[in-house]
């Protein structure tokens, strides 16, 4: 991954709010902590950090409604609080006494929001050693990156129910895009396939050919912001022929600019791809603001405080952290010890098959990351 320009580090270390949320979401933040203290060693920057409890059981302890959205998850004094880091660590959110929906739009989806973390970045990076679903595919074949618009299209909460519980009962969810959503997110995507490697292509996904208000705007202000990009070729996707080419030629592609639905699918097609969400990391990114990174793989109650969970994707979570605030060399060095360990240490990445505890494969990468 592509990394800012190192930000000369002053006496004022980076402050880093840690979220480990629900069931092995502290677990595994617990490894990632371990893995930025060798990097904050081996490289030379200082960062504090501050934990926050933001959680399903806080949530309950407060009096919320197990059933139902009754108090906020997070309150706007708190989110203020947030404002003054530089980045947000976040482990897992997702209670299974607590209805669906509740903790993640409370909490996740509103952080999202309130902060303008309008671009959701989704590596998709298949590790040596790490075995791939796809046949005769290796560490070459799968390594692109996905740009997901993330404030905007089904996820903005327009829309409604009326006649419920009836025969004519009516549901509508509005795909709202913007001209600036829109814009600001491509433009994102071209500046980040420019600095990314040699090949050098952006890839839209889309489906223009059915959703023709949202799909014009999203291809006119693809092709309108291209042109300032002449070294960048411009490729286009309906959504259902990329998850077919994601599948059968993933070495075709670089980096994939997509809405909202879209990349919330596609993104998770391409964490098997490269090994399961047990090594799939994703940034939340405000390019100009405060983003908030975590593993994807959800909060797992079922491994709680067994040491069984992966780490993997919470570290590699850590490594984007790192390149967001400017310690790309740092973030670097964790990305090639997790590479070290996928190739070297670890029999499987799912829960309970490493070979290693959790608490042990955090070992394994802190280790290596001192080691350089």
């Amino acid at each position: 991954m592509p990394r800012k320009a190192a930000k000369k580090q002053t006496r004022k270390p980076y402050r880093i709010a840690v979220i480990g949320g629900d069931g092995t979401g502290p677990e595994v933040v617990a490894e990632g902590l371990k893995v930025l203290a060798a990097a904050a060693k081996a490289c030379g920057f200082a960062y504090e950090t501050r934990e926050f409890d933001f959680s399903g059981k806080r949530y309950l302890a407060r009096g919320g409604d197990p059933t139902k959205p009754s108090i906020p998850v997070i309150t706007d004094e708190e989110i203020q609080t947030l404002r003054a880091f530089d980045a947000i660590y976040l482990g897992a959110v997702g209670d299974p006494n607590v209805a669906p929906g509740i903790l993640e739009k409370g909490l996740l989806l509103r952080l999202r929001f309130e902060l303008d973390q309008y671009i959701n970045l989704r590596p998709v990076k298949l590790y040596p050693g790490v075995p791939c679903p796809l046949a005769d595919k290796g560490p070459e074949d799968v390594d692109f990156v996905i740009v997901r618009e993330n404030t905007e299209d089904l996820y903005t909460g327009m829309g409604g129910i009326q006649y419920k519980g009836t025969p004519h009962e009516v549901a509508t969810q509005v795909m709202c895009n913007t001209r600036r959503g829109v814009e600001r997110c491509v433009r994102y995507a071209f500046e980040l396939c420019r600095r990314r490697n040699d090949q050098k292509m952006l890839t839209l996904v889309h489906k223009t050919n059915v959703l023709t208000y949202a799909g014009d705007l999203w291809h006119r202000t693809f092709l309108e912001v291209g042109e300032e990009y002449p070294d960048i070729k411009k490729d286009y996707n309906h959504v259902d022929a990329c998850c077919m080419w994601m599948v059968k030629n993933p070495e075709y592609y670089d980096t994939i600019v997509t809405g909202n639905m879209f990349g919330d699918i596609i993104t998770d097609l391409g964490a098997m791809i490269q090994g399961g969400m047990g090594i799939a990391a994703g940034g939340n990114i405000n390019p100009d603001g405060l983003s908030m990174f975590e593993p994807i793989g959800g909060s797992a109650p079922k491994y709680t405080g067994q040491g069984k969970i992966n780490p993997l994707a919470a570290i590699g979570a850590l490594a984007m952290l790192l390149g967001e605030i400017g310690e790309g060399k740092a973030a670097e060095r964790v990305e090639k010890a997790i590479a070290h360990v996928t190739a070297k240490k670890l029999k499987g990445l799912a829960a309970g098959r490493m070979g290693y505890t959790t608490s042990e494969v955090g070992d394994l990468v802190a280790e290596a990351v001192a080691a350089g």
